[in-house]
């Protein structure tokens, strides 16, 4: 079994029962830098926590050049597509460092959720207050986002 998944911030407060629901979903990854993890346009199978190491994401409109959207760091999280049920990645991550963390299907995640409504309610909120606290009002928001894409699967 890997790790306790409540040594990543994301999930510091998680319930121990919650936290090895969700710890059976959990698989390593790494890449050095330079390294593709996701590409916009591919199919949307995996979320992903940085441990440690730096990723750019970025985003390529039909028109025009590719743009930095912004930047994850050590206990950043991106591939959201694969969490809210969108059927393909909406922008790029390339590892700007060796970058090492963990990965977790985004339809095991669903499903988990969705069979265990109190763990998922409470992994929804820690998903939700990780990236909520970039800008006002997001937490509430994102994690409508979240529950609609539970919901829609």
């Amino acid at each position: 079994m890997p790790s306790d998944i409540r040594q990543l911030a994301v999930f510091k407060n998680l319930q121990e029962d919650h936290a090895r629901l969700l710890e059976s979903l959990v698989e390593p990854f790494g890449c050095h830098a330079g390294s593709v993890i996701i590409q916009q346009g591919v199919k949307a199978d995996y979320f992903y926590i940085i441990k440690r190491g730096r990723v750019e994401i970025t985003y390529k409109p039909h028109d025009g050049n590719s743009l930095t959207v912004t930047h994850v760091d050590d206990d950043g999280l991106f591939g959201w597509s694969a969490v809210v049920g969108s059927r393909f990645y909406t922008s790029s991550a390339g590892a700007i460092e060796e970058t090492t963390g963990i990965r977790i299907r985004g339809d095991l995640l669903r499903k988990v959720c969705i069979e265990h409504t109190d763990a998922g309610r409470e992994i929804l909120n820690c998903l939700a207050n990780a990236v909520g606290s970039r800008w006002k009002d997001a937490h509430e928001q994102v994690h409508s986002i979240l529950r609609q894409g539970m919901e829609g699967n």
